[in-house]
């Protein structure tokens, strides 16, 4: 009996002692487990999460269109390691991003070679393809912390007869400065080149690169458009990344990327496009503070970030801005969708208008696109293309824009061609396509992203005045003369065909035309085309409809034609002259006014 109740009280001891260490083993799991999960030991199950840490505990998170935001599934998810910092290679030339000095007995030399790619392909030669960079991120991005598991991507560089140290300085840096657990692949696209280097030389070279690094080739010439969709098609990464092929990528350019389209799946993102100077390629840092847009004339331009935009950020440079338009050379989006959203109109040609396309469709179909201040990319920007566009630029430029027009802008699509004149008789091809993805996908009209998204454009939206404005005592109009902003505006013949001699009059007493305001430094001085600031001051003008004067607000003086120089308006002392009364009475039929 004795010996019966020692083994009870033996099976009783280990029993205990079982699970007193199954407890511990199971404390000490959970406080080496990842908080991004919501369980853990010290991990909370709010939605706040730790700090850089994807929230993947139930919340409602809504975007831009009140909608919920989809996270990402964390099954596509990895674990990562920060990429180490390149080391300074000392006496190489442009070594941390400095100005490459070509000597006095090369200078010949260098101008020849710059005619191949239209940058200085010496000093490109002379960088090494692993090339050190500063640091330029903000001080709060260096101290960020991104999630511990992020969405892998795959790489597409679309080239054609691009410079062999460009193209692989290119490769390297996405190597050298990139979590390599996170790069699925990258894809070079050859768009038919035919320089010899990027033949069966490149496709070696690759091959012996410690990632995947495949070429795809068009065979024909394609443009970047569909040579971008044959790397798309290719891509196994949960997201694609496009890059042109004379890039350089800085620390921690990637990590933020990622991490905010795994917040947020429907977010198309872009880094700061640094420039890197085409004549020493000098590694020169960007403003955080420009966002994308474009003028009447659909061309893309960067624009000082408004303080609407700064409020919604509370002031935080280092968080992601919302941006009315892209670039479109460098950006990430998820793959899938990618395909949901319609990937690029494939009845565009060659290069131009896909990012302003892509822009307009995503914000009005339901995406979100942003610059991410913390991911900084640099690019080497040139002053002309050494390319040949196939039936002129103008001819391809033309048919881009106007499939975008015709698609997207609703009514301010007759203003672009009021603008645009030669945009009306190029064959744009089939369009049924493209508006049918945007009946399907349910996409809010231009109106709305005039509005909400874009309420600081250029583009005419509730104007006091939008047409010629007249001189009474000669009958002639304001016209920019095609020049640029800092020159003069004049005056000629009224012709009636828009274009140039387009100007508003705008709620913010600017007298506008496209980007650039009617602008006055003093009493005396030359009433000059100067791009708009939206703050005033020099901009501002007040026209009276009763004596039909326009006066300069900070002089008091008014726009005024002269007999000795009638193609140049000056100010003078206001004195109800016909010299100095304009006619705003012709409006285009289409303008959009709210009813």
């Amino acid at each position: 009996m004795s010996l019966m109740r020692c083994r009870r009280h033996t099976c009783k001891i280990i029993i205990v002692t079982s699970l007193i260490w199954c407890i511990l083993d199971i404390m000490i799991l959970l406080s080496y487990s990842d908080c991004s999960s919501g369980i853990g030991f010290g991990c909370t199950n709010s939605d706040t999460g730790k700090k850089g840490s994807i929230k993947f505990s139930k919340q409602v998170s809504v975007d831009a269109h009140g909608a919920e935001i989809e996270e990402y599934p964390r099954s596509k998810l990895k674990t990562w390691h920060k990429a180490k910092v390149v080391a300074k290679q000392k006496g190489k030339p442009g070594e941390m991003g400095k100005a490459v000095q070509i000597p006095p007995d090369k200078e010949a030399e260098k101008k020849e070679k710059f005619k191949i790619n239209q940058f200085n392909l010496m000093a490109s030669e002379m960088i090494s393809l692993n090339r050190s960079l500063q640091d330029v991120r903000l001080s709060q991005c260096k101290s960020k912390v991104y999630p511990s598991l992020l969405p892998t991507t795959s790489v597409v560089i679309v080239f054609h007869n691009e410079a062999w140290t460009t193209l692989l300085r290119t490769v390297h840096s996405i190597m050298n400065r990139s979590p390599k657990e996170l790069v699925e692949e990258i894809i070079l696209v050859d768009d038919a080149s035919e320089h010899d280097h990027l033949g069966s030389e490149l496709e070696e070279y690759a091959a012996s690169l410690p990632i995947p690094v495949h070429v795809l080739r068009t065979g024909v010439r394609s443009g970047l458009i569909r040579a971008r969709l044959l790397g798309a098609k290719s891509a196994k990464g949960s997201i694609i990344t496009f890059l042109d092929a004379h890039c350089e990528c800085t620390e921690g350019w990637l990590e933020p990327l990622l991490a905010e389209i795994a917040v947020n799946r429907k977010a198309v993102v872009c880094p700061v496009i640094d420039v890197i100077s085409d004549e020493s390629f000098e590694y020169i840092t960007a403003s955080d503070m420009t966002w994308g847009g474009f003028n009447w004339k659909l061309n893309f331009r960067w624009y000082r970030v408004p303080q609407r935009e700064m409020d919604r950020r509370n002031g935080d440079r280092s968080t992601p801005l919302h941006t009315p338009a892209m670039a479109g050379g460098l950006f990430a989006i998820d793959r899938d969708y990618f395909y949901e959203v319609g990937s690029y109109d494939e009845g565009m040609d060659i290069w131009g208008g896909e990012n302003l396309e892509m822009s307009f469709r995503v914000w009005q179909c339901g995406g979100t696109l942003e610059i991410i201040p913390c991911s900084h990319v640099g690019h080497v920007f040139r002053d002309k293309s050494p390319y040949t566009f196939p039936g002129g630029v103008a001819k391809i430029v033309n048919k881009n824009a106007a499939r975008v027009a015709e698609v997207w802008m609703d009514e301010w699509r007759d203003f672009y061609y009021s603008m645009n004149p030669g945009a009306r008789n190029v064959d744009i091809g089939d369009l049924a396509p493209r508006k049918n993805l945007r009946e399907d996908l349910k996409c809010k009209t231009f109106r709305w992203y005039l509005e909400n998204i874009y309420p600081e454009s250029q583009m005419p939206l509730d104007y006091f005045f939008l047409g010629e404005i007249r001189n009474d005592a000669t009958h002639n109009c304001l016209d920019t003369m095609g020049r640029k902003s800092g020159e003069e505006v004049g005056l000629s013949y009224c012709h009636g065909l828009g274009g140039n001699q387009v100007f508003a009059y705008t709620k913010r007493q600017q007298v506008m035309s496209d980007d650039n305001c009617l602008d006055a430094a003093g009493p005396d001085g030359p009433v000059k085309l100067v791009r708009c600031h939206g703050m005033g001051g020099n901009q501002a003008w007040v026209y009276n409809k009763m004596d039909h004067s326009l006066r300069h607000v900070n002089t008091a003086k008014c726009l005024t034609t002269q007999a000795h120089d009638p193609s140049s308006p000056k100010l003078v002392s206001c004195e109800g002259e016909a010299s100095q009364q304009w006619l705003m009475q012709d409006k285009f039929k289409w303008q959009a006014n709210k009813s």
